[in-house]
């Protein structure tokens, strides 16, 4: 078989964004892209305190009303022990002023990578879109309250698959976990599920925010909010 046989051609694909010369000096994007704005994203959307939560939250409805497939979910990256870098994709479940919050066991890859480094990104890869928002910064666990008070709003299902589960560890079949989902479902019946006491959220409390909107040509536009001795700047990034 050749090697080329059913390799796709990456170089060439090109998705959206549009075509052709790029526009001349003061003519702007004439091209809306896929999110159907022909405003261009400017430093000047990002204003409040913090700069960058009504916008996001404004990104995040229109996601929603757009129907994008899990519009909360993020690509969490962390760096473990050794400095190795690792990606996943989990859900969002909470933002406001405070940061990110999301959930998981914390006998997880992820954080014990964030005991050892207690630093992520995470990126909302809105592509149908052309849109992405970038946070970084340090990450921390929510308080006990905190947890125990998304735990009760979460399904039974997702509840027992939580207990279930030693998150990350091995396991010899697909049949091995969904008797262990079954064996802990037997065990509570209907008695309510209390939260695992080595599960709970992290919060990623940013200082550093870019959103990004794509645009023909590749003139994409980029807004970054940093934050610097306790103040927020922004500042527009060249693609």
């Amino acid at each position: 078989m050749s090697d080329d046989q059913g390799r796709v051609d990456l170089e060439a694909m090109r998705v959206g964004y549009g075509a052709g010369i790029p526009p001349n000096v003061g003519v702007g994007d004439r091209a809306a892209g896929a999110d159907g704005v022909r405003d261009n994203l400017d430093p000047s959307w990002l204003h409040g305190d913090p700069p960058w939560l009504d916008l996001f939250n404004l990104w995040l409805r229109e996601g929603i009303e757009a129907r994008i497939p899990e519009p909360n979910a993020m690509v969490v990256a962390t760096v473990d022990a050794d400095g190795m870098p690792s990606t996943r994709t989990v859900l969002c479940k909470g933002a406001d002023r405070s940061g990110i919050v999301f959930y998981t066991g914390y006998d997880s890859d992820k954080a014990h990578h964030l005991d050892a480094n207690p630093v992520a990104s995470v990126t909302f890869p809105w592509i149908a879109l052309e849109r992405q928002v970038h946070f970084r910064g340090r990450v921390h666990k929510v308080d006990r309250a905190e947890t125990e008070h998304y735990w009760q709003r979460r399904p039974r299902g997702s509840q027992l698959g939580a207990v279930a589960s030693d998150q990350s560890k091995p396991i010899d079949s697909r049949i091995d976990l969904e008797r262990k989902a079954a064996e802990a479902a037997q065990r509570f019946g209907d008695d309510p599920i209390p939260a695992p006491d080595d599960w709970g959220g992290f919060r990623l409390v940013p200082d550093s925010v870019e959103f990004w909107q794509g645009r023909a040509n590749r003139l994409h536009n980029r807004a970054l909010a940093t934050l610097v001795d306790g103040r927020w700047q922004v500042t527009r990034l060249q693609p």
